[in-house]
């Protein structure tokens, strides 16, 4: 019975521990200033890919807001509700990034290649957008909040 408990506290541990090493959870969204909070976006694994969904907007005045400048099926929808980040996986050379997906910033209607990943023990998530190479880019750290 004690090697029976011993093992499961073990594996609680471990996948405590890799929680904190994904971005899958609840995540305050902070503007490039670094101090402005915009929304909550709740990020989910379904079969080895990542979405985020935004679920909370913080400002009053743009919670009824629709994407008018999106350039794809978004656009006109509600952005309340709206999947801005699609199709990221973990990289197989570095299991603390996740990219190959895209993020829209919906403000812009700008649909940037992404790549995320967990910092200060998975407490923060960094945020990296670019068009091309990460190299021309804008980097965000969003707060976990789940």
């Amino acid at each position: 019975m004690r090697a029976l408990l011993t093992a499961l506290s073990l594996a609680l541990v471990a996948s405590l521990a890799h929680a904190q090493n994904t971005p899958v959870g609840l995540c305050k969204t902070i503007d490039d200033d670094g101090k402005t909070e915009k929304s909550l976006v709740r990020i989910v694994e379904a079969g080895g890919i990542l979405t985020g969904t935004i679920e909370k907007i913080f400002e009053v005045a743009k919670q009824d807001a629709n994407c008018e400048k999106c350039k794809d099926e978004r656009k006109g929808k509600p952005v309340l509700g709206m999947v801005i980040i699609r199709n990221l996986k973990q990289d197989a050379s570095d299991l603390t990034l996740w990219n190959g997906g895209d993020i829209l910033d919906p403000d812009k209607g700008e649909v940037y290649k992404t790549r995320l990943h967990p910092i200060e023990g998975g407490k923060r998530l960094g945020v990296r957008g670019s068009i091309g190479a990460p190299l021309f880019g804008r980097t965000q750290t969003w707060v976990r909040m789940q």
